[in-house]
């Protein structure tokens, strides 16, 4: 099969546009993970580019297929100028990276911890996966492989990922929803959980 990360950069360039920055990481024992920075206005958008190149296995399995499997990259959204967002980079290609390092599979609902600030004063350690198919449209690949996804990535507080641990992903969501949430405020603070 062909690679697939360039078809994945042609999407994300026709959905937000001219990166305007990137920069790659590399983790022993992993491929290459890019975050390519696209800036709208007022938002800029972090997205990965390299975790869709192999399929997400199920951790269970014995032997990973190399066609079959979800794939996805992560999409974050945040308001400019109002932090030092650009320090999220190595934290999004270490999530971008876990499906590889920790054989999770990354999918809509899920949280993901990155065990610090997401960047530097940020009141975020992690994030909520939500579904694809909005900003970024999903990209079909030739069968057997399933098409990559463009998940997008809801920074969360210590407090909303105990919440949601609890109640769950949608329930989250609608709290959020109810009380006219900002998710782009890269300095928000928690919503009222009572």
């Amino acid at each position: 099969m062909a690679d697939v990360l360039p078809l994945v950069e042609a999407r994300l360039r026709t959905a937000l546009g001219e990166p305007d920055a990137r920069a790659a990481v590399t983790f022993l024992g992993t491929d290459r993970i890019e975050v390519l920075r696209f800036s709208d206005g007022d938002v800029v958008r972090y997205a990965t580019l390299g975790m869709s190149a192999q399929p997400m296995a199920d951790p269970t399995a014995v032997l990973a297929d190399p066609v079959k499997g979800p794939r996805a990259e992560l999409v974050l959204s945040v308001r400019r100028g109002v932090a030092d967002t650009d320090k999220v980079l190595r934290p999004l290609a270490v999530l971008a990276a876990s499906p590889q390092v920790e054989g999770v599979v990354v999918a809509p609902g899920a949280s993901l911890d990155v065990g610090g600030p997401l960047w530097p004063g940020a009141p975020f350690t992690s994030v909520l996966v939500a579904e694809s198919g909005g900003l970024v449209e999903d990209l079909e690949l030739d069968a057997p492989a399933d098409p990559v996804r463009f998940l997008p990535l809801l920074p969360m507080t210590a407090n909303e990922a105990a919440w949601k641990r609890v109640h769950g992903a949608q329930a989250l969501q609608e709290r959020w929803l109810t009380q006219g949430t900002d998710l782009r405020d890269p300095v928000r603070r928690s919503v009222s959980l009572n």
